[in-house]
């Protein structure tokens, strides 16, 4: 069995991602997208690369397709639907013809740097706070670790266990909550 890191990733919660960006001024074009983008990391996981990279055409039936992905693997995640309809709510705001989804306010391709800047200002966080914060919303929701290990893009199971750790911390609040010997 993998040790565990004594750095364990630091993640955001549910409720700590959606109350810091239901303040989000939406009836602007750049709000709706910075509110669509936190949406959109923290429903796919992916990759912040991976995200910026993705185009119109890469979102089919709800479902994400990752063309570059690490180690040049395609995969496909399935995106939130509140995600879904945020981006779908800034794509028809947009009047500019790009194929990437996500775009400044001179409608050029976003950068990491100013998708690290929006994450930074909203959360506090950088954006693969957000891939961590996904991943370990679907362990403590009781996923299968081989599920998230697909659905982040980990060639390896180990690299996944990083997040065992709230898997274990879950079983134990459980324990002492419900058990009658707590």
């Amino acid at each position: 069995m993998a040790k565990i890191p004594k750095n364990l990733p630091k993640y955001l919660s549910n409720e700590e991602i959606l109350l810091s960006i239901k303040h989000i001024d939406r009836s602007k074009l750049m709000g709706l997208r910075d509110y669509a983008l936190i949406l959109f990391l923290y429903a796919s996981g992916c990759r912040i690369s991976e995200a910026l990279s993705a185009e119109r055409g890469d979102i089919v039936d709800g479902w994400l397709k990752i063309r570059f992905a690490k180690g040049e693997k395609e995969r496909m995640i399935p995106i939130a639907p509140v995600a879904l309809e945020a981006l779908e709510e800034y794509m028809n705001k947009q009047d500019l013809q790009s194929s990437f989804l996500w775009l400044n306010y001179r409608g050029e391709q976003l950068s990491r740097i100013s998708a690290y800047k929006i994450v930074k200002k909203y959360l506090g966080v950088s954006p693969h706070v957000l891939r961590h914060s996904f991943a370990s919303s679907l362990i403590i929701g009781g996923a299968d670790l081989r599920v998230v290990q697909e659905l982040l893009g980990h060639s390896s199971l180990e690299t996944t266990q990083i997040y065992t750790h709230i898997q274990k911390q879950n079983l134990a609040d459980t324990m002492h909550s419900f058990h009658p010997l707590r």
